[in-house]
């Protein structure tokens, strides 16, 4: 292990190299398999295809991202569209418009976000990322994480052609004062690395290059029906706002699984908000996608969650005994859906997780005992975490794998080791006194409108 006291791009897994036209060797990484993870096609698809971008053959071009608190390079597909060929022009008449979105380009972009953290500026770490995109393969998490690589690329190169014109655009608008607070050290870090601290957590070690996260989110951010209405404030209150939504309150009531959505329903902050066509259903994925929320947060530390957490929208149906979606495009269900009374349904995307693992980030969902609020679970997740706990305890597998994999400082490894203990530990007791119901299971409500308790083992350990 390295023994820098903060985070680094010292990562392992299988390297494509690029070259800068300056002669600076970048790289991309898809990160080494995380012992017990199960990885879908579409993931491996989408890391090989971050890892085939090349900043310099003309078919990406590469923004500053003006909108928001944090600096960040929107990495936008010109193949096909309207600028094909033509990323200088792009990046000149385009870029300045600071849209996630635009019609010029063949898709929403790709977001490489780097760690920048002074007094001024908003969290951000990369490294979190890539922690939560592979744990969430491990715990086979219902809610979706993108998949994420670490790229580096030429400092100067990102200077000239992204955070200079970060910093100048975010400057000429007084609604993005704290984005440009973010975009002046990092243009002025990139001019002059050697005044920059912590050094290890935005250069390569030979401090040629700039290093962060690629991923590629694509969801919409949810409203109060989930975020919560944070009318209480940054950090521990709007953390206990979110507490009211209907789902969370489901996911607190002591009542079986009816019941529960029942309550939920009746009592939740904004739970008009759900479409009444697929509210009870709607409500079971929502607490789903909650325990991996709480647990994933808790693991690692993240300090602002409420408000960023997005959705992508999917038709549910019943066929043959099995459940089946698709992608929804609109309100209203394929025609050849119809007839099975498809339900739509929001499913909740985690894009934005770097505001996690750093030392220096609270950890509020365990400031505010979310973890000790939950009342149902599924029992899958609970049995990953238990396996867990034991590999960490034996120094295993998972342990060394977390500990090499990822460019974390011994502190913050200790720090992940000491939530996944106390993680345990507190889901443990709540099953050894019966304050469990492990019972989310959405897609069997979905189909038999009821869901069997499962009898779990609570462990020993």
């Amino acid at each position: 292990m390295s023994g820098t006291a903060d985070g680094s791009s010292a990562v392992g897994g299988v390297v494509t190299r690029f070259m800068s036209p300056d002669g600076v060797e970048e790289r991309c990484v898809v990160l080494t398999r995380m012992p017990g993870a199960a990885y879908r096609d579409a993931e491996l698809r989408e890391e090989a295809a971050l890892c085939a971008i090349d900043f310099y053959r003309g078919t990406h071009a590469l923004c500053p991202k003006l909108f928001s608190t944090s600096p960040a390079t929107l990495v936008h597909d010109l193949r096909g569209a309207a600028y094909a060929g033509r990323m200088e022009r792009f990046e000149r008449e385009i870029c300045p418009r600071g849209q996630i979105v635009v019609r010029e380009a063949a898709d929403a972009p790709v977001s490489y976000k780097m760690s920048v953290n002074t007094r001024e500026t908003s969290a951000t770490f990369a490294n979190a990322s890539l922690l939560y995109y592979h744990y969430a393969r491990y715990f086979d998490a219902a809610v979706h994480v993108p998949a994420a690589v670490l790229r580096t690329m030429d400092r100067g190169a990102h200077r000239a052609r992204v955070a200079a014109a970060g910093e100048q655009e975010s400057g000429d608008r007084p609604a993005l004062h704290m984005n440009h607070a973010a975009w002046q050290p990092l243009a002025q870090a990139e001019l002059q690395p050697e005044n920059y601290t912590p050094a290890d957590e935005l250069f390569t070690a030979d401090r040629r290059s700039v290093y962060g996260v690629m991923l590629h989110p694509r969801g919409r951010q949810y409203g109060e029906e989930f975020n919560g209405s944070r009318r209480s404030g940054w950090g521990d209150g709007q953390s206990r706002d979110f507490q009211e939504t209907a789902p969370f309150v489901a996911l607190r009531s002591s009542r079986p699984l009816a019941g529960a959505i029942e309550e939920g329903l009746r009592r939740g902050h904004a739970a008009s908000a759900i479409p009444a066509a697929a509210r009870e259903a709607q409500m079971v994925f929502w607490m789903r996608d909650l325990v991996d929320i709480a647990l994933l947060d808790f693991l690692f530390s993240q300090q602002d969650r409420i408000g960023n957490v997005d959705y992508l929208t999917y038709w549910y149906w019943a066929e043959g005994g099995q459940v089946r979606r698709t992608p929804a495009h609109g309100a209203h269900p394929p025609d050849d859906l119809a007839a099975y009374g498809p339900k739509l349904i929001k499913r909740t995307e985690l894009g934005d997780n770097d505001a996690g693992v750093r030392l220096s980030y609270l950890n509020f969902t365990q400031l505010t005992e979310l973890l000790e609020a939950l009342r149902h679970y599924n029992a899958a997740t609970y049995a990953k975490l238990m396996a867990l706990d034991q590999d960490f305890a034996a120094n295993g597998p998972r342990w060394s794998y977390t500990r090499d994999s990822f460019g974390l400082s011994e502190a913050e490894f200790r720090r992940i080791a000491g939530n996944v203990r106390d993680a345990a530990a507190i889901l443990r007791a709540a099953c050894r006194a019966g304050r469990l119901r492990f019972d989310l299971e959405p897609e069997a409500f979905l189909r038999d409108g009821a869901v069997a308790e499962t009898a779990v083992d609570c462990g020993q350990h």
